[in-house]
This record gives C-alpha cells, structure tokens and sequence, in this order.
C-alpha cells in the first residue's frame, strides 16, 4: 500500500490538528502531513507549564496543550513538521509495534536524512529525538519527536530544524531538557533548500510506511508568504488576464490552455429552456427579492434544474470578498446584511414545495464571524416554516475559525457543503484566498460533528488524472460522503483559461474511482455538474431524509 503524503505548506496548528485526528479516527490508509506552522508552542500532556519562560503572545506566538507525549517545544517558519497517520506492525511478526519502536523507526530516519546533507546527528538514551553532539559542548537537538499511538495507530510526530529562528527556542526549556541546547541544519553549516529536505524525507518516510511507494501532492512552492486576494473588491472582472494571475499560473506550470475563440466541444453545448416552470420560479424569487447563485455564476444548468422547480438561494448578499480566478459572482465591496434575507428565503422555500433545499454564501471576510450566524439563522427560518424539507448549506471558509463553523453546524443543517475547487498545486491560482489545509480542515471538522460533509471538484484547470484521484482520496479520508465533479467554463477573458476539456467518460471514471474503490456515499460528476446539481438525489443516496 502506497504512503500518501501531502506538502501542505505553512498550517495554523488547530488545521493540522483537525486533520490529523480525520485520519487518526476515519482513515484506514497511511499518511505523512508535512507541513510549517507559524509560531507555534506547544505542551504535552504532562507537559510543565514552568517550562514556558515568557508569555507567547509577547514573541507573536501561541501556546496550546496537545495530546501527544514529551514536554514543551516550539514550532515555525524554517522548521519542517511531519505528522505520519500510519498503522504500525512489527515488520515479520504482525504484532503492533511498541511505542519505543516507533519512535526508535523515527529517529533512525531522521539522523539517515540528516546525514544525506552532511549533517552528522545520533540519538542520545532516555532523550527521545535527534541530536548533534560533538563531545565538546552540550549536545544540541536538531530534531523533536512527539507522538501519539492508540490501537496500533500514530498521531502527532516530528519537527525537525532547518533553519528556524532559535532565539524562539530560549522562551522555552525545550523538551524540559535544561543542561542542553538547540540546533539546525543551517546552524550546523548545511545551507539547503526546505525543498530538498522534504523530498529526502519522502523518500525515507515511504521506505518504511509504503514500501517504497508514494501517492504525493503538493501546494505550490513559493518564496513569499503572500495570502493577499488577487483583487479584493475590484469593481468587475478585468477584461484580460492579469499579470498576477498569470505568474500565477506560470508558478504552478499550467501552460496558456485552450484559445478564448476555440469552439467547445460538442458535449459542452448547454440547452436553454425558458418554459413555464421556469419563468414562475423566477417570477418567485424576483417577487421576494432573493439571489440565487445559478444566476450570479452564470450556471450551465439553470433551465433544467428551474424547469425542475429546484434553485439554489444565495445568501449574506451578492458580493464576494474573494476573487477566485474561475468565479463569475461580483467582488465589489459588499454592503450591509440584510438581516430580512432568511424569513425571505423561507418563504420562498415554502411557495416552491422545496423537498431540499440549498443555501449557498457568498464569503464575507468583512464580517467577524464570516456571516455564519446570518446563515444559521436562514437554516432555523426554513426550519420553523417547513420542518419536513432537508436543508443543504454550501459555506465558505469562515476564514478558517471553528467558532464560527460551529455556529453553522448548531443550526442542525443536514448537510454542510464547502468546495475544495481543485488540486492541491492549483489552489494558489484558482483561489489565492484560501487554504487547501483550512478547507480540509472545515470538512474534517464538519464530519466528526456527525453532519453529511460534501465537497466539490471543478477540473479543466490544468489538473492532472492522478492530482484528482489524489484529491478525492484525501476528501473520502476525511469523512466527505458527497462530491460533486464538473468541468470549468470561462466566464470572461480576465478568468483562468480552460487548460483542457475533459471527456464524459473521464467522469463516469472519477464517480466509479470515488464509489468503488474510496467508499464515498455519492459523486455527481459529468461536464456540466456544479455544487448544487441533482443536490436532491445526493440527499437520498446518502439516505437524508424528514
């Protein structure tokens, strides 16, 4: 079985950790997270709070108590940590591995590493982790391992110094360990990419948890740290690429794509029907003043899913604080809430006999809780009007706050959709504000409270077959019952180009590999599926009912 690793850049501590308990508790696979986090201390379960010299929040740092073993250590930038999700078994014997053994296995692969870029490290007896001791000064650690195993399966792992700031280490007696000191690679005069490093542990990890095999993604490498939007309330799309966009696409190897005046394939023709059904349905949401999302991103499906008597309300108004690169709906600056939305969106549920209803947000990055008590209050309208209709929430990010997430999910929706949108390479082009690590961890979190968690692919972007099996794995891991695949249409010159047109038969592939072989409840996937396409049929399939 291949080890599946992921490059997820730099992580929040509390996305890291949400992630790695999905794998730890619903994942049968193997994993290694590899990833920085910012400046991060953290304390083990018997952990001396003493051992905290300063307050982190004077050193632009944050302290919190895990559950793994060892004392107190410090994570950040320049540092690379690796959180193996793996089930272990003494190799010929089948029994489980002990503890020691594990940590043994990873000390072992970290002096090996360490040693391929010149840096000459061992282990030291009754100090668990990696050390660089030269016999004429205290030995200097390079490398913490902190871990977690119940039932035969780890959590938590290593961080191992590349070239982090070590004046950070000195807010700390690191490890408890007083009589000692602290190290890095670059301090020990190996000058070396973060890069490099990561591929050498790669190699290492899957030597001894994937049996040489690896399934790996990465985000984009990049020098800066850079999570500015591309254009915050612009004022309409640009009428050619943007040169940010298009360096962009460049840093992520995604070519010119598909000429703007190319004709699309025959099975990319949408039909257009504005018969009676549909006209009363729009007659029903223009009479109540209400969005609907399948207008403001130009859908391909509006006329059959209208002639259906099905729509998907757009709420926390029309405009987006985000610019995503393949994303129609309007980045001006928004206006206020309209606090009357969620009783208007109610009634309209009940004038339309809506069995399900969907509920999409546009990202409110303005607003402190990223308008997650405006959602939960049109979840508890719809509620209070027709108990009996299930209700599907399509959310944003909410900036990545688990407060605000709970809000949502104590609104009791059945089922709570956030777009992962595409690859882990291309989450820098297509949505540079957003974190593929937060949106997994949304999902993760929105599983383990016992909601239907679903998420959704467009592909065409420049993506390749594997990048996509790949990311459906790590969705099924998690916990996600419903995925949704669709291929990218253009909305205007200033957009991401349509890299290549995926066959009909390239979806019927991906929802069979996601079914079959991933487990997953149910995946919508053809060319002109989006979000909230035959959103009904996902409800049954994963059996959401009233």
């Amino acid at each position: 079985m291949s080890l599946h690793v992921r490059w997820l850049g730099r992580v929040p501590y509390g996305e890291a950790l949400a992630l790695q308990r999905a794998l730890f508790e619903r994942s049968a696979r193997d994993h290694l997270l590899l990833l920085e986090h910012p400046p991060t201390y953290t304390l083990g379960v018997n952990a001396d709070e003493s051992n905290v010299l300063v307050d982190p929040a004077t050193v632009g740092a944050e302290l919190l108590r895990v559950d793994r073993g060892g004392d107190v250590t410090f994570h950040g930038p320049g540092q690379i940590v690796g959180y193996p999700i793996v089930s272990l078994v003494e190799p010929g014997s089948g029994a489980l591995a002990s503890t020691r053994g594990y940590v043994t296995q990873i000390e072992t692969m970290l002096v090996e590493v360490l040693a391929s870029f010149g840096v000459e490290a061992t282990t030291i007896d009754r100090c668990p982790g990696v050390w660089v001791d030269d016999g004429c000064t205290p030995p200097r650690k390079i490398a913490a391992i902190g871990v977690r195993i119940s039932r035969g399966r780890t959590m938590h792992g290593f961080a191992l110094n590349v070239d982090p700031d070590l004046a950070m280490f000195t807010n700390i007696v690191p490890c408890g360990i007083a009589d000692k000191g602290v190290t890095s690679m670059a301090a020990e005069g190996a000058t070396v990419e973060t890069r490099a490093v990561v591929d050498a542990l790669v190699a290492a990890a899957a030597r001894r948890w994937g049996g040489g095999q690896v399934e790996r993604s990465d985000v984009v490498w990049r020098v800066a740290d850079d999570d500015r939007d591309l254009a915050p309330f612009s004022r309409s799309a640009t009428v050619a690429l943007s040169p940010r966009r298009r360096a962009r696409l460049d840093e992520a190897g995604v070519g010119e794509g598909v000429p703007v005046d190319a004709a699309k394939p025959s099975w990319m023709r949408a039909r257009v029907r504005l018969d009676a059904d549909v006209l009363k349905l729009r007659s029903t949401l223009r009479s109540l003043d209400l969005v609907t999302v399948c207008e403001e991103a130009g859908c391909p499906n509006l006329s059959e899913c209208w002639s259906a008597g099905t729509a998907t309300f757009m709420v926390c108004g029309e405009r987006c604080t985000r610019a995503c690169g393949f994303c129609l709906v309007d980045t001006r600056r928004p206006e206020p809430l309209d606090l009357d939305e969620p009783r208007r969106v109610a009634e309209a549920v009940a004038a339309l006999d809506l069995r399900h209803a969907v509920v999409t947000m546009v990202a409110r990055d303005d607003l402190p809780d990223g308008g997650a008590e405006h959602v939960a209050a049109t979840i508890a309208a719809i509620r209070e009007r027709t108990p009996s209709t299930t209700i599907e929430v399509l959310i944003s990010d909410l900036g990545g706050d688990a407060d605000s997430l709970a809000t949502v999910l104590e609104a009791r929706p059945d089922i709570v959709n956030h777009n992962i949108e595409t690859v882990p390479r291309l989450q820098r082009v297509a949505r540079p504000s957003a974190r593929y690590s937060r949106s997994l961890a949304l999902l993760a979190r929105v599983a383990a409270a016992g909601a239907v968690a679903k998420s959704g692919l467009v592909v065409g972007l420049g993506e390749t077959e594997d990048e996509i099996r790949g990311t459906l794995l790590d969705l099924a891991s998690l916990g996600v019952s419903i995925v949704t695949i669709g291929q990218y249409l253009r909305p205007t010159d200033g957009h991401l180009p349509v890299a290549r047109w995926w066959h009909p038969e390239d979806f019927a592939r991906w929802a069979e590999f996601g079914m079959d072989a991933l487990g997953l409840g149910h995946v919508e996937s053809s060319p002109f599926t989006r979000s909230s396409y035959h959103a009904q049929q996902g409800a049954v399939a994963v059996s959401i009912t009233r």
